[in-house]
């Protein structure tokens, strides 16, 4: 895989940005089942990009910055999922949106095996994966400006009071995403937890490059604004299913980059 110099900066954000919070994401077994494994000895040569690391296996070097020709092999609008689980949502939108190509960005070894295995199925050659913590991943690695759409969907909600320090999204990481968003670009976001969705619409708000397309709009039936209706190109998964079982609300959030 390719990596070229890092030269890409945001005019609108500071050059360097550090994370010193703890990660958004816990520790798993990153082992594979026999299944599994075979899945990523078959297709991850042509699916995952190899890139190189900084110091943690999951982390990216910062010199490190994705050349989309050279990947997906021609110029096509980027989607980035965050977060992207077992598949289920970049597999089945790459299937139906072939004029896009699509980043899935996990750290988890048997997520990606699992995606691995359902890209691989269906042939797919606009998708590829990266086996990366998503913070280095939009601080460096993505070029400014270069993402047409950025998905954060059901990130871990550390319901906790004493965790919510390690949730996903918070001002910095907006920040992070605003730098790799093109203008009009859009940030999607779903969450079952609603004290998590307030956080993310109270992020949204205060970050100046990011606009709430449903802002003003009424609260929903707990009070809450400025939700978007459910993104219709967001496939069902486990975790979404899981939430609805348990008599959660899952509600959409749609941020603009201006």
């Amino acid at each position: 895989m390719t990596s070229v110099p890092l030269t890409h900066t945001h005019p609108d954000l500071p050059p360097s940005v550090t994370r010193p919070q703890p990660p958004s994401f816990a520790r798993r077994d990153g082992r594979l089942n026999p299944r599994r494994q075979r899945a990523w000895e078959r297709h991850g040569e042509r699916y995952l990009l190899d890139v190189p690391r900084a110091r943690a296996t999951t982390s990216v070097d910062p010199a490190h910055l994705l050349d989309h020709r050279a990947e997906f092999g021609r110029d096509a609008p980027l989607v980035v999922e965050i977060g992207s689980g077992a598949g289920e949502v970049v597999a089945h939108a790459a299937g139906k949106r072939p004029d896009l190509d699509f980043l899935a960005v996990e750290v988890y070894r048997p997520g990606i095996a699992q995606t691995l295995a359902r890209v691989g199925r269906d042939d797919l050659s606009n998708v590829r994966l990266v086996l990366a913590n998503a913070v280095d991943v939009v601080r460096t690695m993505l070029p400014a400006g270069g993402v047409t759409e950025v998905w954060t969907f059901f990130p871990d909600p550390w319901p906790k009071a004493r965790h919510h320090k390690r949730r996903l999204v918070d001002d910095e990481f907006a920040g992070l995403v605003a730098r790799v968003l093109a203008p009009g670009g859009v940030w999607r976001l779903a969450t079952d937890w609603a004290g998590y969705a307030e956080q993310m619409l109270e992020v949204a708000a205060r970050c100046p490059h990011l606009t709430n397309r449903y802002a003003g709009h009424a609260p929903d039936a707990d009070g809450i604004p400025g939700v978007a209706p459910r993104f219709p190109g967001r496939a069902m998964t486990r975790f979404e299913a899981k939430g609805l079982a348990a008599g959660r609300t899952v509600r959409d959030l749609e941020l603009v980059r201006r």
